[in-house]
């Protein structure tokens, strides 16, 4: 489901059929943000790897569930529904706390991260990702500092880097392809985070 040509799973052959294999969720489903990758599929090799250690290893510290909380935050500043959709549901899988979910999914609608149930330091972390989203080239070494007065350690600031920039690539192969959710199932993540090689979805 994108404005380019994309091959269906039933259709895949070679690499790209292992790589289906290995990314699909349940019913042999593949994303079509992976999909749109299928006429070169060494691009969607280096995607899920990408978005497999940056969002989904057991190196991070932060939370998984506020990481998609910024997911959903540059998605939304980016304007990217796809996104914004896939990873809310995952937000709220992840979170186990629905009402706090669409509070926080309000406060991302309104702009506005000082109204979402989250902390000092959190919201901290979205004031950066929205600069780093709308305006990367004003960012100063007082916005790394300012994360730091929060409590973030330099790892933590980086996985914060890495998901915001990640998301920003994301959105713009999903905007720029014309992907839609149709047909994909939503939430679903590869919640095997002991394994990077572990793309299966569920």
């Amino acid at each position: 489901m994108a404005w380019i040509k994309t091959v269906p799973f039933e259709a895949a052959t070679g690499k790209l059929k292992k790589l289906y294999e290995r990314v699909t969720g349940p019913n042999n489903n593949v994303d079509n943000i992976m999909m749109a990758h299928s006429l070169r599929p060494h691009s969607m090799e280096g995607h899920m790897a990408l978005y497999k250690n940056v969002l989904h290893h057991t190196g991070n510290k932060i939370p998984k569930w506020f990481l998609e909380v910024l997911g959903v935050w540059v998605s939304s500043l980016n304007n990217c529904d796809y996104c914004v959709e896939h990873h809310f549901a995952g937000l709220q899988r992840l979170l186990a706390d629905a009402d706090r979910g669409l509070a926080i999914r309000a406060a991302i609608e309104a702009r506005d991260p000082a109204v979402a149930p989250l902390d000092m330091a959190q919201q901290a972390a979205m004031h950066y990702a929205r600069k780093l989203t709308e305006a990367p080239a004003s960012l100063v070494e007082a916005d790394i500092e300012a994360l730091r007065q929060v409590g973030y350690d330099d790892g933590e600031i980086l996985e914060i880097n890495q998901v915001s920039a990640y998301f920003s690539y994301a959105n713009r192969t999903v905007l720029g392809l014309g992907c839609s959710t149709k047909g994909d199932d939503l939430g679903l993540s590869p919640n095997n985070s002991e394994n990077p090689e572990d793309w299966g979805h569920s």
